[in-house]
């Protein structure tokens, strides 16, 4: 006895109490150190989801970061409430790479968690829970159980705080999570596990009727119950049961029956009777769209081959290559080549794009190869399709992913490959919320610490892309031909202030412009106008006393917009009705000035009353559907004149697009920027590729207040290599990326001296250590004020050459005093590295 009461001391004596460090998705910069249950301890690690307490009332899911026996020192560790997943949903790659995202974008770990880990996938507080009134198995239930189903039923619905207080139970969540399984409560709101698996009902024969004696006997049977005899024979028509039995075992959905005009009170009997069988599956939401016809891989042309060759022979030596080939010399060819390859290796793939939706006919090219082994992971999918495809790439099920920016943040543990196409877009770099990061960059890096290669494609590369394959830290391919050898367009320069003054307008079009319209129209080509402006007229002006309609919260003006006849302000989203008169002295005399994509579409419709026009930008295409609609309408002819912003120079490919007309080219080219020049011409070089790509060549009309820009003549011959000349030369002497890293710090508050006085203290102690040539400003921003805030900037410029790490760590520490000042309380600081 006393043997046996020793043993369970020492056993008692030897448990180790667990530890674990949780990344919550809060913008906190440390990680939280949480207790071990013990019914979770053998099972525990890394990776996993659980939900846990965070402050006095915020619950939130987290995922552990490290498994430790360590309590901590400076408080009192929580215990875990519930561990979410049986396996880990997030790798030890990932978790690396958002305390490397975090230390290089300077923002918490938290920040990053929260961006990187899809909503499907989080639980917040403040559930409510409510009765779920088709439960019918009260056997099922605990006595617990059963006590809180009753409570359930007397209200409307309870949060979780009211229901651990009628359980009297600190830790509610493990009788919430049985009540869930056993489909007794539904939990709803905030507080939920988002994600839920999209279950379709089949029906199946009973297997007792696989044999023919017995299905004939039944069919025998049911010939004095006419209906219940015509939902068998239906059923049989899909699933031949005798022939292929395995068949039935998959069963046939419901709604297939149903479509058969079967009777539905028949099939209920049969269902009743146990004739039938009814179950439930989880399905992939993504099957819904494998409606595709296979191709299969391209053959590559002589030119496309030798590109295919170089890349190969160019990743031997170099992680990371450049490839220069010109709008419509086919990349994408190339790319699935590669894609193909690396699969047939075994390893992963990530395919970059710059937004998805724009290029719907990029992916469907690529279902067409590869099919249900193809994920897509796009920010306009529901939170379960992006949860799905998470999932996919964990189990195996996604080896290939297309998707945007967010798709870096996806548990990939074996990429042998990542594609960024159209690598030089704005797109990639995230704005707001932090983590502000790059996409193409951060793809570098998971490339690199998987020992995968990249491969950065565009016809006009960024100029940072471009001076790494220049110096050679970049493999560099070239396809300078397009496919099919078509031509480039031929580009021609409008000079609309020599228009205006020999009155060969209309409108603000040049007679040339619409001339050319139209004769494509009779030749029964489409056209593309591009305006990058959405909205009918960016502002409106009284007449009488000059006033323009403002944002009450910022600094810009109000864009009308025709269709909802409402102005809008694109910064902050306020939006109001149309005034009848000026708000300032009551004049009726109020002028639209200056044309966005909506104008345009009308002014077109007047001048060209005959051609079907449609306008491509953010208004049109908010829905999941819209763009694929549209592009479904040009492709098919429905469309002669296609309006539009930006949206239309991302990899559009239509075959009767033989005409580009760029309605207003200096805009672009005059945009306060040190990039200006080299976004203008990517700009309107992408919109001039989408002219002519099959066989003829194609026409671009370009308005402008002055043709002798430098410019436009480099549009014009192409070329791309005298703009990097240009660009290069004056940013070395002007301390620009590539030579440098930009920091911008924005600081901001609803009290323009408060925000001015914080940037002027936070400018000087940054020029202290790190000098005037470094630190710029601070200084207003061209929009001085948004969402009632007042804004000021500071521009931080660090040589290649610099302890980056030390320098950030100051910056970072400079930052936190102005923070944690009482004089400037209530001053918000956004850390922007290097910003767009």
């Amino acid at each position: 006895m006393q043997s046996s009461e020793h043993t369970q001391a020492s056993l008692y004596t030897e448990e180790i109490t667990l530890f674990a460090d949780v990344i919550v998705p809060v913008a906190v910069p440390n990680t939280f150190t949480y207790r071990v249950p013990r019914e979770y301890a053998a099972s525990i690690t890394a990776g996993l989801r659980v939900i846990v307490q965070f402050g006095k009332t915020k619950v939130v899911t987290a995922v552990i970061a490290r498994i430790h026996n360590k309590p901590p020192e400076k408080y009192q560790a929580k215990y875990i409430l519930e561990v979410l997943d049986d396996a880990p949903l997030v790798n030890a790659k990932q978790i690396e790479l958002f305390y490397w995202i975090a230390d290089y974008y300077m923002c918490t770990v938290g920040e990053v968690l929260n961006i990187a880990l899809p909503s499907g996938l989080k639980i917040s507080s403040l559930s409510k829970v409510q009765f779920n009134p088709e439960f019918d198995q009260p056997a099922l239930l605990t006595e617990r159980e059963t006590e809180i189903i009753e409570e359930l039923k007397k209200h409307q619905s309870l949060n979780y705080d009211e229901l651990a207080r009628f359980a009297e139970v600190k830790n509610v969540y493990h009788i919430i999570k049985s009540l869930i399984q056993k489909k007794a409560v539904i939990v709803f709101e905030e507080v939920r596990e988002k994600y839920t698996p999209k279950i379709l009902k089949k029906i199946r024969l009973n297997p007792f009727y696989e044999d023919a004696l017995y299905l004939t006997a039944l069919i025998g049977e049911l010939e004095k119950s006419p209906k219940q005899l015509d939902v068998i024979l239906n059923y049989l028509k899909f699933v031949p049961v005798l022939r292929t039995p395995e068949l039935n075992k998959k069963g046939l959905e419901k709604s297939a029956l149903t479509k058969a005009n079967v009777s539905e009170s028949s099939m209920s009997t049969l269902l009743k009777n146990g004739i039938l069988e009814q179950f439930e599956v989880i399905v992939s939401r993504f099957e819904e769209d494998l409606d595709f016809v296979e191709a299969p891989t391209p053959v590559l042309s002589e030119s496309q081959e030798k590109a295919f060759s170089e890349i190969m022979q160019s990743f031997q030596t170099k992680d990371t290559t450049l490839l220069h080939g010109i709008t419509g010399s086919g990349k994408t060819e190339v790319y699935i080549k590669l894609i193909e390859q690396v699969l047939e290796s075994g390893s992963q793939v990530l395919y970059l794009l710059p937004e998805i939706a724009l290029t719907t006919q990029i992916v469907v090219r690529l279902r067409k190869v590869f099919g249900d082994k193809m994920g897509i992971y796009h920010s306009r999918f529901s939170d379960n399709e992006r949860v799905e495809v998470w999932k996919g790439v964990v189990s195996g099920k996604f080896q290939f992913v297309v998707g945007v920016r967010s798709a870096v943040f996806l548990p990939f543990d074996n990429l042998g490959l990542i594609i960024v196409d159209e690598e030089h877009e704005t797109s990639y770099k995230q704005f707001d919320p932090a983590p502000r990061y790059h996409a193409r960059d951060v793809a570098v890096v998971i490339a690199h610490r998987q020992k995968a290669k990249v491969l950065l494609g565009s016809a006009t590369p960024s100029i940072e892309s471009f001076y790494n394959a220049k110096t050679e830290r970049y493999g560099f391919v070239e396809m300078k031909e397009r496919f099919g050898n078509t031509q480039l367009p031929d580009i021609e320069l409008i000079d609309i202030k020599v228009a205006r003054k020999q009155k060969l307008t209309k409108g603000d079009f040049s007679n040339l412009m619409l001339d050319t319209m139209g004769l494509n129209l009779e030749k029964k080509q489409q056209t593309i106008l591009f305006q990058n402006r959405r909205g009918y007229s960016p502002y409106i002006q009284c007449e009488d006393c000059d006033t323009i309609a403002a944002c009450p919260n910022c600094d810009v003006s109000l864009t009308y917009h025709y269709s909802n006849q409402e102005l809008r302000c694109h910064y902050c989203g306020h939006h109001e009705p149309m005034s009848k008169t000026c708000q300032a002295c009551g004049s009726t005399k109020l002028k639209t000035r200056g044309y966005g994509t909506e104008k345009l579409e009308e002014e077109l419709q007047t001048f060209l009353p005959n051609a079907k026009i449609a306008r491509m930008d953010l208004d049109t295409t908010r829905t999941k559907t819209a763009f694929q609609t549209l592009i479904n309408e040009v492709e098919s002819g429905a469309v002669d004149i296609l309006v539009g912003t930006q949206m239309v120079s991302k990899g559009l490919d239509f075959e009767k697009v033989s005409l580009v007309c760029i309605f207003d080219a200096d805009r672009m080219i005059h945009f306060p920027d040190f990039r200006s020049s080299e976004r203008a011409f990517q700009m309107l070089t992408q919109v001039a590729g989408r002219a002519g790509r099959r066989g003829t060549q194609g026409k671009v009309l370009i308005q402008t207040n002055n043709p002798k820009q430098k410019i436009l003549q480099q549009i014009i011959e192409n070329d791309y290599e005298g703009l990097y000349q240009d660009e290069i030369k004056e940013r070395e002497d002007f301390q620009y990326p590539p030579f440098t890293r930009i920091i911008k710090i924005t600081l901001r508050h609803i009290d323009q001296p408060n925000a001015e006085k914080a940037a002027q203290a936070l400018a000087q102690k940054l020029i202290e250590k790190l000098g005037t040539p470094r630190v710029l400003g601070p200084e207003k921003p061209l929009v001085e004020r948004v969402r009632n805030q007042y804004l000021f900037e500071i521009m931080i410029k660090l040589e290649k050459t610099i302890n980056l790490k030390g320098a950030k760590a100051f910056i970072a520490e400079q930052v936190q005093n102005i923070e944690l000042s009482k004089d400037f309380k209530g001053v918000g600081i956004v850390v922007d590295v290097d910003c767009g």
